[in-house]
């Protein structure tokens, strides 16, 4: 099983077969010492890598329906890899030209992903209804959920704190806009510039699917707000890929102002 605080059922295996299943130990026990082995992810030739490790979960594979499996208290994920290079490195000086077509390519995408429809029942959940990761989230436990409702989320996103007429106005406004409702939506819920990947002007993939699942319409853009130093410049290229939504990002920063980043 994969290491988990989550109670939440563990993903079936996907495409796990005997030979894949120890051709791929075998090659990560034979290259290990040489090989690269970047984050979580080691290259096993030119076409194919594998991530493995006790934080990565079936539900990331689950995303994109790649071979997967677990092997004792680690999953592993067999991909194709995908030869591009992140739109982070030379974003700043490419043209105008060139970032309007990368852009105009990923608000694509996104949209292509809004339009998938979540099974019935699904609350906000990873992509089989499982447990949700993000290393955003506040706390010790790594995994969350699944969460029945939009609201329940909240509430776990403001560590249990209800409405209560002795609050600030700020925190009882807080907690208002929490009990509204939003379309749940795929998300990836990381779209940074660092895990875009283009050839010239043409994206070839987005990688890093861990934090992907059911959200609400707004998480995909409030994530996406919370750039990272390596990345600082992509805030303000947000706005021309993912639909503005300035009112619910108020409400996510003062969530943040109460309760800490994620």
């Amino acid at each position: 099983m994969v290491c988990s605080e989550s109670p939440a059922r563990s993903p079936p295996p996907i495409n796990d077969n005997w030979l894949c299943r120890y051709s791929t130990l075998l090659a990560i026990r034979a290259l290990r010492s040489f090989r690269p082995y970047k984050g979580s992810v080691m290259m096993l030739t030119d076409r194919l890598c594998v991530k493995y490790g006790a934080h990565v979960h079936m539900a990331e594979a689950l995303a994109l329906l790649f071979s997967a499996f677990t092997h004792g208290d680690f999953t592993y994920i067999v991909m194709e890899r995908i030869k591009g290079e992140m739109i982070a490195t030379g974003w700043v000086p490419r043209s105008e030209d060139s970032k309007s077509k990368l852009l105009a390519q990923l608000r694509q995408m996104a949209q292509e992903m809004r339009q998938l429809k979540p099974p019935e029942g699904m609350g906000i959940a990873s992509v089989d209804g499982g447990s949700l990761v993000d290393p955003r989230f506040r706390g010790a436990v790594r995994r969350v959920g699944p969460f029945s409702t939009i609201q329940d989320f909240h509430r776990h996103l403001r560590e249990g704190l209800e409405w209560d007429s002795r609050l600030d106005p700020e925190a009882q406004g807080l907690i208002k806009q929490h009990e509204n409702n939003w379309p749940l939506v795929f998300t990836h819920g990381d779209l940074s510039s660092l895990n875009v990947l283009a050839r010239g002007d043409q994206i070839v993939g987005i990688i890093d699917w861990e934090t992907a699942g059911w959200f609400p319409f707004y998480w995909e853009y409030t994530t996406a707000c919370q750039v990272n130093p390596q990345n600082s410049f992509w805030i303000e290229e947000i706005d021309r890929l993912l639909t503005p939504m300035p009112e619910e990002l108020a409400m996510e920063q003062l969530r943040q102002k109460y309760f800490g980043a994620f």
